[in-house]
């Protein structure tokens, strides 16, 4: 298949694996999309153009990887699964624009693919059990991503656009919101999938900031904090940041006060913004201590 090939004929994924010799990995979470509206659907999302550089993570069976590559646009397929690193060399034989790397997402170097060139999409269906660790490779790597648009599980997706006072916000919440926008696309049912997971998806979009949507002062510290704080979500924002002693305990009570934040107060009820000030004058406790 070249690189702007009819992928209407590309196998099924029950086809493909059969013709391979090959079944998904119950214990890889492996789930392959097969239904082309979905495809065509995370890549109007994703909104590539000829020319622009996708990091495609999770490529699987090639199925959304055809579909991006009709785009214009350079593709890495990633896969961690290197018994499908062949199929996916055999779907695009001729086509310079999609290179397929045998490589795992959560340790991904995204400055390296990126080099001197211009910001990386990323685009994908990734691996249940392994989105939270993938996400935070992307977080870690945002100065170098333009957007992402990816396929997670429903729950996940409703954590990462979760607001204060809500069950479902938490660390994940908040780093994602610091660092970018994000957005609920659509959601995806389990028939969409071979073989069918037993849970909803959906596809959400993440829009990398130019810079944090408030500033946190030192990023790592304000990692420590978030982290600490949702540690025991059962305790008061005191306790918890004396458990986490980022700062010396007898400053805590000073230090919630010059944030504005209330001692018992819990951490799901503190703002993206609530977490940055704690962190901006937590940062000037650690610089005097």
């Amino acid at each position: 298949m070249t690189c702007n090939g009819n992928d209407n004929r590309l196998p099924s994924p029950e086809a493909l694996l059969r013709g391979h010799g090959l079944r998904a990995k119950k214990g890889w979470g492996q789930s392959f999309l097969r239904d082309p509206s979905v495809s065509d659907r995370i890549v109007a999302a994703l909104e590539p153009e000829q020319g622009d550089r996708i990091v495609e993570l999770g490529a699987g069976l090639g199925h959304l990887t055809v579909r991006l590559a009709k785009s214009g646009a350079h593709i890495v397929a990633v896969e961690r699964d290197r018994d499908l690193v062949p199929v996916l060399n055999g779907l695009f034989p001729k086509c310079e624009r999609v290179r397929v790397v045998a490589a795992d997402a959560k340790t991904l170097d995204f400055a390296d693919l990126r080099g001197e060139g211009p910001k990386l999409l990323v685009a994908g269906n990734l691996p249940y059990h392994l989105t939270t660790p993938i996400l935070f490779n992307l977080l870690h790597h945002r100065e170098h991503l333009a957007r992402a648009v990816m396929m997670v599980q429903k729950e996940v997706a409703e954590r990462l656009a979760s607001e204060p006072d809500c069950k479902s916000y938490g660390v994940l919440s908040v780093q994602t919101q610091m660092w970018s926008k994000v957005r609920v696309v659509f959601d995806v049912q389990p028939g969409s999938f071979h073989p069918s997971p037993s849970v909803v998806s959906s596809v959400v979009r993440l829009d990398f900031r130019e810079g944090p949507l408030s500033d946190p002062g030192d990023p790592e510290l304000f990692r420590r904090i978030v982290r600490g704080a949702f540690a025991q979500r059962r305790k008061t924002l005191r306790n918890a940041l004396k458990a986490t002693r980022v700062v010396p305990v007898d400053h805590i009570s000073l230090l919630l006060e010059k944030a504005g934040l209330a001692p018992e107060a819990r951490a799901e009820t503190v703002s993206v913004e609530g977490f940055a000030r704690l962190s901006r004058i937590a940062r000037v406790f650690e610089v005097q201590a």
